[in-house]
């Protein structure tokens, strides 16, 4: 008699099976299809009947924020203000983790079983558990405690997006899920972990001015800093500085190269507008980064010229944004990698991402924040979800500078976009609210 094997059975050993071969090539272990041992929150009880997150809070919608209301609330701060500050990051913390909760709820289980993302996931039901439960804040105290808390998570979660960038390229090389819906998925966890970070950082420095009766300014040598919001950035001083910090990085990688120059070109390259300098600072610098590179590597060592062709940027203002061109004659983007530089989990570099991802150290973080500290008695090293990856042995690609940064440009309404001619170079867009009034309206309806 002949035994019928079920479509689902099928699927469930060809996926198994692709995670042997992937284990026995990049040392990735079977993923588990039950739930894991010893989990609190991975279990069927939680998991799926989990009544608290799904009567109440995924019902709430997340109140957007921008820049403009960051920077305008800390000005003439006091008391009143930090304690409306911090209830309202109180309340609105849980709602946020709790859709991201839900949008890995309803991802196939062989995907959430993946260790990286079952890590992520344990990480937040912890974080949404902790915040529903804490009081109603009304003293300076209470403040303080709950600035203990949220300085710890951050700290815990700088994991987060090596994290689940690595059980995305895992799922994908094994076909658990389609490589499209991996990076929608991954878009929405990122756009609502930059607002929860954005909040409960601005928060942060808030409470820290107001400690050190500054009532404004996070930082002692700069007023125009509000909380986290720098309200003077200048276009042309952000891509000078984001040019030498890649070059140093170039340089490290290879120490005989000619590096280019940076040309500078518009009529308004000294314009200055509101924006979380951190952020910038990042999408500049991974823009510079890749095309300081690409040019080094086409015209190095250099044969008719004792220098590279220099990258050139063009800036333009308008009365509502703040545009960047630049230009490199790196010889542009092979055609194999070119459709999918915006993806966080495909294309044929795949295998070589994630072995890179399994070398930075303890997974911290992300790329680029030359920063400030707001953690009081934190002055010597950043711990901001901007910081390790910048840090990391220059020759480990990634893989998430571009698509990462497109999340960061697009978070306040901006845009990035790439042009690439083979051969010859690339063009990138950078387009940047002025205003400061554009708030996360778009991304919270994907969030």
């Amino acid at each position: 008699m002949q035994r019928r094997v079920g479509i689902k059975t099928v699927k469930r050993w060809n996926h198994s099976a692709r995670i042997a071969m992937l284990d026995a090539s990049l040392d990735v272990k079977p993923g588990q299809y039950t739930y894991p041992e010893g989990s609190e929150v991975i279990n069927e009880r939680h998991f799926y009947q989990n009544t608290v997150l799904m009567d109440h809070w995924v019902k709430k919608e997340a109140r957007p924020v921008s820049l403009r209301q960051l920077a305008f609330f800390g000005k003439r701060l006091n008391t009143d203000k930090l304690l409306s500050s911090a209830n309202f990051v109180r309340t609105e913390l849980p709602v946020r983790i709790s859709h991201r909760i839900r949008d890995m709820q309803v991802l196939p289980f062989a995907v959430v079983s993946n260790r990286h993302l079952c890590h992520v996931y344990e990480q937040y039901y912890k974080a949404f558990d902790l915040f529903r439960k804490f009081p109603v804040i009304t003293s300076l105290e209470d403040n303080e405690r709950f600035c203990k808390l949220l300085d710890d998570l951050l700290n815990q979660h700088l994991s987060v997006i090596p994290q689940l960038v690595m059980g995305a390229i895992e799922n994908c090389l094994t076909d658990a899920i389609e490589p499209n819906r991996m990076d929608e998925f991954l878009f929405r966890a990122l756009c609502s972990r930059i607002s929860r970070r954005v909040i409960a950082e601005q928060h942060l420095a808030l409470t820290q001015s107001l400690r050190e009766g500054r009532y404004g300014s996070s930082d002692k040598s700069d007023p125009n800093y509000i909380g986290e919001v720098f309200l003077q950035c200048s276009a042309r001083e952000t891509v000078l500085e984001g040019a030498e910090r890649a070059k140093k990085v170039i340089q490290k990688m290879y120490p005989h190269a000619v590096l280019p120059d940076i040309e500078i070109e518009g009529k308004n390259v000294d314009t200055k507008f509101p924006y979380i300098k951190s952020h910038l600072d990042y999408i500049i610098g991974e823009i510079m980064r890749n095309s300081i590179e690409a040019t080094v590597l086409k015209h190095s060592p250099p044969k008719f010229h004792p220098k590279p062709p220099p990258i050139l940027v063009s800036i333009s203002s308008t009365p509502q944004n703040i545009l960047f061109r630049i230009s490199d004659q790196g010889g542009g983007i092979p055609a194999d990698i070119l459709p999918h530089i915006w993806s966080f989990s495909k294309g044929p570099r795949s295998h070589g991402r994630l072995r890179n991802f399994k070398q930075v150290p303890q997974y911290a973080g992300l790329p680029s924040e030359v920063g400030r500290n707001i953690v009081e008695g934190t002055e010597s090293q950043p711990r901001s979800s901007l910081s390790s990856f910048s840090d990391r042995p220059p020759q480990l690609k990634l893989g998430m500078g571009l698509p990462l940064s497109k999340v960061y440009a697009e978070y306040w309404d901006g845009a990035l976009e790439l042009q690439s001619l083979e051969g010859y170079g690339c063009d990138v867009f950078l387009r940047i609210s002025r205003l400061g009034n554009q708030n996360e309206r778009l991304q919270l309806d994907r969030v």
